[in-house]
Formats: C-alpha cells, structure tokens, sequence
C-alpha cells in the first residue's frame, strides 16, 4: 500500500538548504568543469541502481536535463550561460551531503530539495532547452535520421540562437525564482517522456 505525504518547506526551512549550498560552492569552488560534471553524474548513477520515490525521481530526471545541456553539442550554450548553469551543480559535486545517499528512501531527499532550487533559478534554461530537445526530435523525425546524429547540423543553429535569445529575455524579466513549476519542471505533465537528450538517468 503506497501512501503520499506533501513536505512543505518555508523560507526558513530553505534557508537551512541555501547555506549548505553556499557552504558546498565555497570548498567546491575550485574543481574544474570535469570534475563538478562528473560528480554530479555520478549522483544520477548511484540514483539508478536503487529505487527511488517518484518525487525524487522526477527531479533527478531535470538534473539529468541540466548535465545534458552542458554535454550536449548541438545546444552549445554561451560560456557565460554554461558558468550560471555550472554554479548551480557545484553542491553536487561536494561530498557532505545533509543525508547520505545510502540511506534507503529518503537518501536522496535533500539532493532533490537542493535540485528543486535550481529547477528554481534555472527555469528559463530548462525551458529553452526542452525546447530545443524537443524541435531537434520532429526535425529528426521529418528527415528520417536519430536526434543524437544531427546534434552539429546547421538548420539547428538559427532555432538555438532563437531560444536562447528568448531564455534571456524571460530570464531578465523574471522577478525572484517564480513558482519553479513551469513547463521546464515535468512535474504537471501527466505520463512526462521529455523528448531526446543525452541522457544518464532513465525514469521507470
């Protein structure tokens, strides 16, 4: 028999997660790209070999996303774009999680509330990049070829330059984090199968 229980956190309780990740930016602050990308996969990894509740692995699913968007080829995001999205990662890239990972069910809780805040301050960019992954899929579709082999093609650059362009301008526009349950979360699609990226975590 499954049972739900809704968490709500205030701005009290968030503040306790900002400082740990404050706190894990600062003595991450000097790992390289690599390595914060690498950590952070390896949190989806360590992710797919339990099983987790939905909640979490519905947001393990836009971590994924946001990794994604760093490896990904045909995005290409702008240096400075990629650095805001890499900020956000570094607490993955820490070791002191606030609980261990081998806890069973809730081990992966507070990295879902830490993945929830990005998804907060990186809606714009799950957006832009959703879409994207979304519009390269129908190409590859209408020309009979896998998305993951027209990642480089140039009818993809002006759509990208597009998206990104709106990114910015809804993400200057934006007022504080906003409700973070946009289109880019998943969380109200009902049957969510997000169109192809390079993934490493697969929802069951």
């Amino acid at each position: 028999m499954s049972m739900s229980i809704t968490i709500d956190l205030g701005d009290k309780d968030l503040e306790h997660f900002r400082a740990a990740q404050k706190a894990a930016q600062a003595r991450a602050a000097t790992k390289s790209v690599d390595e914060v990308l690498t950590a952070t996969s390896q949190l989806l990894l360590e992710a797919q070999k339990t099983e987790v509740p939905d909640f979490i692995a519905v947001r393990l699913d836009r971590l994924d996303a946001l990794i994604a968007m760093l490896r990904d080829e045909g995005w290409s995001l702008p240096d400075s774009d990629r650095q805001h999205v890499l900020s956000a990662l570094v607490y993955f890239a820490d070791p002191k999680d606030i609980i261990p990972d081998n806890v069973p069910v809730l081990g992966f809780l507070d990295d879902a509330i830490m993945i929830e805040l990005c998804v907060r301050e990186l809606k714009h960019e799950l957006d832009a990049y959703d879409d994207f992954c979304e519009f390269r899929q129908r190409e590859a579709e209408r020309r009979g070829m896998s998305p993951a082999e027209v990642g480089r093609a140039e009818w993809l650059a002006e759509r990208r330059e597009e998206l990104i362009d709106r990114m910015h301008k809804r993400r200057e526009g934006d007022s504080g984090f906003g409700t973070g349950y946009g289109r880019s979360s998943g969380y109200g699609r009902k049957g969510y199968a997000p169109a192809w990226r390079p993934s490493l975590f697969t929802m069951r």
